[in-house]
């Protein structure tokens, strides 16, 4: 009776607004968008940068079709957990693209929590101490820990004042960017783009560009806790893409119009404060690092809510493995506390590269997958468009394999971790829901 009774207690029925669920889903999404991948982006596609973003855009247009079309159908706090389920069932699809989203969410907090650290180290004027960073990092997961233990107004109200400062700060970044810059077009000429930027590469920066917006799924997670779930679900999906979609590119041509190809690669770790610099000088720099410290705070805080409440999810739904280790309280405390620790782990030993592969190499068989369900099973109930359905499908294997592609030339070994990692999760669940049968 007491454990049902801590279940029941998790959720928050009505504790969340449009403007909190919207402040949610950006927190994550301009936090890994704007100030980590610009550079990796560079690297890759040359001075097209600002235009992968865009690309990047329009597939996740398509993407959050199924997305929109599920949770105005079915909000709840399991979102894509949900999601999966109905169209799956009780079986090893479900479980599998359940547990990558969620692997997939929390590399994209640890991807967050390490942009903080390079960020904050730019306050210092100094790269010597390199440990500094990933500590950084885990003291801001921490402190997010102690935060999410709080109550679900908190979060949001935490959520809200980060997300407002941060959005109006970064549009007065991209605005004085562009403003005081020499051009804001983008020179195509073969000196200003990569040697070797191809279709592939430009393929591969999409794919990392659909993990800036990727933090719109957060939102579905808290369904059953958002006010009017059946229609403030998908419009804060919808508002949360369109406000990225306008920074984003108002940003991206700012820092390429303030520094070189060279420069933007060289500091990618925290390129918009290298771009703040020459344009605003030591106060544009101190005003960009402040900006990422509350924009990849905030996101680390709005992830780890969202994720700990998609695996609670799963484990009251039974698909997969949790023990309490001993510690009280409920299954969504617990969750909240691997989900946390897994954080720290990946935090402290990956960088942020190979963060960034995992992550958008998990969430794109995910969301394959959401699709594929969606067009299979559950279109007539949602009333989704095969047009719509298929067209997802298609643009995110093209996007997959392109970037693949770009990693196996690049660096294979971030292919081998994520084909390890996914033929892991398999075989544990399948010994899991084999167990449960019997």
């Amino acid at each position: 009776m007491g454990n049902s009774e801590d279940k029941n207690s998790q959720y928050e029925k009505n504790s969340l607004t449009l403007t909190g669920a919207v402040a949610l889903g950006t927190g994550v999404m301009i936090g890994a968008g704007i100030f980590a991948l610009t550079g990796q982006m560079a690297e890759m596609t040359g001075a097209l940068f600002p235009l992968a973003f865009l690309s990047a855009a329009f597939i996740v247009s398509f993407s959050a079709y199924s997305y929109v079309k599920m949770s105005n159908a079915y909000p709840d706090a399991g979102g894509i957990g949900m999601y999966l389920h109905k169209a799956y069932g009780d079986s090893l699809p479900t479980a599998f693209n359940a547990l990558l989203m969620y692997f997939s969410m929390v590399i994209a907090q640890s991807f967050l929590a390490r942009t903080f650290g390079s960020y904050t180290m730019q306050l210092f004027d100094s790269n010597e101490n390199e440990m500094l960073i990933p500590a950084l990092g885990v003291a801001l997961l921490l402190v997010a820990f102690l935060i999410n233990l709080s109550a679900n107004r908190l979060i949001q109200n935490v959520a809200s004042i980060i997300g407002f400062i941060k959005i109006g700060g970064i549009i007065i970044f991209g605005v004085v960017g562009v403003w005081i810059a020499d051009s804001i077009a983008v020179d195509f000429t073969p000196e200003k783009t990569m040697s070797d930027s191809t279709i592939s590469g430009f393929l591969g920066a999409t794919a990392l560009g659909i993990l800036a917006f990727k933090g719109f799924t957060t939102i579905t997670n808290s369904g059953s806790e958002i006010k009017d779930p059946h229609h403030n679900v998908s419009r804060a999906i919808i508002i949360s893409i369109v406000v990225c979609v306008v920074i984003y590119g108002l940003v991206g041509f700012a820092v390429s119009s303030n520094l070189s190809l060279s420069d933007i690669i060289a500091t990618q770790d925290y390129s918009l404060a290298a771009a703040a610099k020459p344009a605003l000088g030591d106060y544009g720099l101190w005003f960009t690092v402040v900006l990422a410290i509350l924009a990849t705070a905030g996101g680390v805080i709005a992830s780890i809510f969202a994720v700990s409440r998609m695996l609670a999810m799963l484990t009251e739904m039974k698909l997969v493995p949790h023990s309490h280790f001993g510690m009280p309280g409920s299954i969504q405390k617990h969750t909240l506390v691997y989900t946390v620790v897994l954080g720290i782990l990946l935090t402290a030993f990956f960088d942020l590269s190979r963060i960034a592969a995992l992550g958008i190499i998990f969430y794109l068989i995910m969301d394959i997958s959401i699709h594929w369900g969606v067009l299979r099973y559950l279109r007539h109930d949602v009333g989704a468009n095969i047009s719509v359905l298929i067209t997802a499908i298609l643009l995110d294997l093209l996007i997959l394999g392109g970037f693949i592609w770009v990693k196996v030339i690049s660096d294979p070994l971030v292919v081998k971790v994520a084909v390890a990692g996914m033929i892991i999760i398999a075989l544990v669940e399948i010994i899991f829901l084999k167990l449960k049968s019997e």
